[in-house]
């Protein structure tokens, strides 16, 4: 069951919408490329958009109606919007779940170390990675350092072209007959993901009494750039990431080249299909960006703490259901959602990871997977027969470009996503997203026509009934 190639479905009206999605979309990914900045950015949109802060809403006791647009944050590192639907929201609404986190590495709370007239920041990594792949590349460092008199300075150094970069260094090939000889998952080890940050030494007159001299120097530029001091770093979020922005990828430009297409080429397509619902929808649209997943989905900002359940709450109390939790039970188990997390597209340079009858293929459009986990299925939400087919039904009114897959080999490995928390309250779900090529890399790539397929899927599901 062979599904057509996208692109040669196009009319040249939907190619221009396609191209200018993708032109927005490099945009987006090169702006924010922390959960923290892609939170930021989709809540200036929502705002354009006319939805209003849900925290208002509730401090004003003001009631929701049809076409109604609110939003929450929590912690500004997760957000939900929502549009009110016609129907009652205890018959279900429809949700579009995404995360905004990526593979990255974290500063350590206390990084700061002088090594032989080189400062180094030490880092622990974050999520699935291949640590050897993040060596000798330019780097850059995103994020917020909270100082102890409440302010918080944002930080964002190796994007602008006058920007300075970071780097870990590896060991030149002619003295790496040892390491050549390791297994790939130990080339480089955790402790090895130093980021080199400076060489030069604070100018002073007396240098041999002074302990770390380029340590010294390089405090002095942050505290002259930022005000802060080393002991801020305790109370600080840094993330390292590759630096540079996103690029149109092959002679033909239709791939792109970027960091984070997991997950954010699928939160960017839900944000985009949520705000351009400008009719009221028969059935409640919300959409989640939440963090953490590449984590395992924990702490106040996943998609396992209560914040999502707490925030349907509200807009079922604000829709005149009261404050029971009978309301809230009806209303997520009559809902449907897509789990939007990316697929392992189909490599033929590995080709024998896959199988390739039940395998993604970029520019085939949107993919759906029925179940991720690994060993036999373990941790994984397996969508029922039903929802599959309404699903297909809903992708085939609309003329959506989609197809199915598996991650890989029933052996090779495996993966999951936020899909079984949701299942947990009873809601229909399905995996379904955007085909990448060398995922969890610091820099995957997927097709222009899969992004266009996605937003548009999720737009299709948005009407489901």
């Amino acid at each position: 069951m062979e599904r057509p190639v996208a692109w040669t479905l196009y009319s040249k009206e939907q190619l221009a919408e396609l191209e200018a999605l993708s032109s927005d979309y490099i945009g987006f990914i090169s702006r924010n490329k922390t959960e923290r900045e892609c939170v930021a950015e989709a809540i200036a949109c929502a705002e354009a958009a006319g939805y209003r802060n849900l925290e208002d809403c509730i401090e004003r006791g003001a009631q929701l109606k049809p076409g109604d647009g609110v939003y929450a944050s929590m912690r500004g590192k997760s957000l939900i919007l929502a549009k009110i639907g016609t129907d009652d929201l205890t018959r279900g609404i429809n949700i579009l779940g995404a995360h905004i986190d990526s593979p990255r590495m974290d500063l350590k709370q206390n990084p700061v170390e002088e090594k032989n007239d080189l400062v180094y920041l030490d880092t622990h990594y974050y999520g699935g990675i291949k640590k050897y792949q993040w060596v000798t590349i330019p780097l850059a460092i995103h994020g917020v350092v909270a100082k102890k008199d409440g302010s918080v300075v944002p930080v964002v150094v190796g994007e602008d072209a006058s920007d300075p970069v970071f780097v870990i260094t590896d060991l030149l090939i002619h003295l790496a007959r040892e390491q050549l000889g390791k297994e790939a998952s130990k080339v480089i080890e955790g402790e090895m993901l130093d980021v080199l940050a400076g060489n030069k030494p604070l100018s002073i007159e007396d240098e041999k009494d002074k302990k770390d001299p380029v340590k010294l120097q390089m405090l002095e530029l942050l505290k002259e750039r930022y005000g802060i001091e080393e002991e801020d770093f305790l109370s600080a979020e840094l993330e390292v990431v590759p630096a540079g922005p996103a690029r149109e990828l092959g002679f033909d430009r239709s791939m792109i080249l970027g960091y984070g297409h997991d997950d954010r080429s699928c939160s960017y397509s839900s944000l985009r299909a949520q705000l351009a619902l400008n009719e009221t929808p028969t059935r409640t649209a919300l959409t989640i960006l939440v963090d953490k997943e590449e984590i395992g989905s924990v702490g106040a900002t996943g998609m396992g703490s209560r914040f999502f359940e707490n925030v349907v709450a509200e807009l079922l109390a604000l829709t005149g259901h009261g404050e029971g939790t009978l309301a809230l039970r009806r209303c997520l188990m009559n809902s449907n959602m897509l789990s939007s997390d990316v697929s392992a597209g189909f490599d033929p340079s590995f080709a024998g990871a896959f199988d390739t009858k039940n395998a993604a293929f970029l520019g085939r459009g949107l993919a759906f997977n029925k179940y991720t986990g690994s060993g036999g299925k373990g941790g994984s939400n397996d969508a029922d027969a039903e929802y599959l087919a309404r699903i297909r039904q809903v992708m085939d009114a609309h003329n959506v470009a989609w197809q199915t897959a598996e991650l890989g080999k029933v052996d090779q490995g495996g993966g999951g996503t936020i899909a079984y928390i949701l299942a947990n309250y009873g809601v229909h779900v399905i995996d379904c997203g955007v085909p990448v090529l060398s995922m969890h890399a610091p820099w995957e790539v997927i097709s222009k026509a899969d992004l266009y397929e996605a937003y548009r899927g999720y737009c299709a599901f948005l009407t489901l009934e």
